[in-house]
């Protein structure tokens, strides 16, 4: 039986969990019975306060870590059933954002969004287009040569956008984008990712700021002791 991800119609959600538990070894209950679908092109934000199962959500989008019980698929992926050769597969259909930015000290700015595309193979030529282009939407084409130690955090965080977006996934998966950023970069980097769903990529976005989920009209998930106590699809409920 082929483990390959199922071709989505436009109504099939990007990520479904259905009756998902996840519990450490420590004896930690992490998640409890989540049953959520994420559809295509959504801008969520998940929120909740620490120890509320925000970083086990994510980890098992992502596949860092597995459920003990429960389904989820995202981007047509079954991720229960997935050997663990497959992940790469996975996470190259998303681009991840970072609270710590995780830029490698000793590439410029254009090698670090580079080296996104050299991993999945691209050409010279689709490197030097794309990251160009990347560079461009978040404003930084001024910066390609710059090292990340010239940066500001801010201009850090946005490299870091600028290398999840450069292989055009279907997903943006950003964990506390903004929590290493100040109040006036945090608007931006939002505003950003918003423009960047306006034109059909899905955004998951995990933020303690309540400013920013009030401010920004987005769908709002909100967990609480590894369950979803809130959803709604208007925000406003932090």
């Amino acid at each position: 039986m082929s483990n390959s991800p199922v071709i989505q119609g436009n109504d099939d959600p990007i990520i479904e969990f259905r009756g998902v538990f996840k519990t450490y070894p420590t004896g930690t209950h992490a998640l409890e019975d989540v049953n959520i679908k994420i559809n295509n092109g959504e801008f969520v934000f998940v929120v909740g306060s620490s120890g509320a199962g925000k970083s086990t959500f994510m980890k098992l989008i992502m596949r860092e870590e597995k459920a003990n019980t429960g389904k989820i698929t995202v981007n047509g992926f079954d991720l229960t059933s997935m050997p663990r050769r497959q992940v790469p597969m996975l996470r190259r259909t998303m681009g991840i954002v970072f609270q710590d930015f995780r830029l490698i000290p000793t590439m410029n700015v254009f090698d670090n969004v580079a080296f996104a595309m050299h991993v999945v193979g691209a050409s010279g030529k689709e490197v030097r287009r794309e990251v160009t282009k990347a560079l461009s939407k978040v404003g930084l084409g001024h910066k390609a040569r710059s090292m990340p130690s010239q940066l500001s955090g801010g201009e850090q965080q946005r490299v870091g956008l600028a290398r999840a977006l450069v292989n055009a996934p279907d997903l943006i998966i950003a964990d506390e984008p903004t929590g290493n950023v100040d109040p006036n970069m945090s608007y931006e980097i939002v505003s950003l990712l918003t423009e960047i769903n306006k034109k059909g990529t899905t955004i998951l976005m995990v933020t303690h700021d309540h400013n920013l989920v009030r401010d920004f009209n987005h769908r709002v998930i909100m967990l609480d002791s590894g369950r979803i106590v809130a959803d709604n699809a208007g925000g406003g409920i932090v």
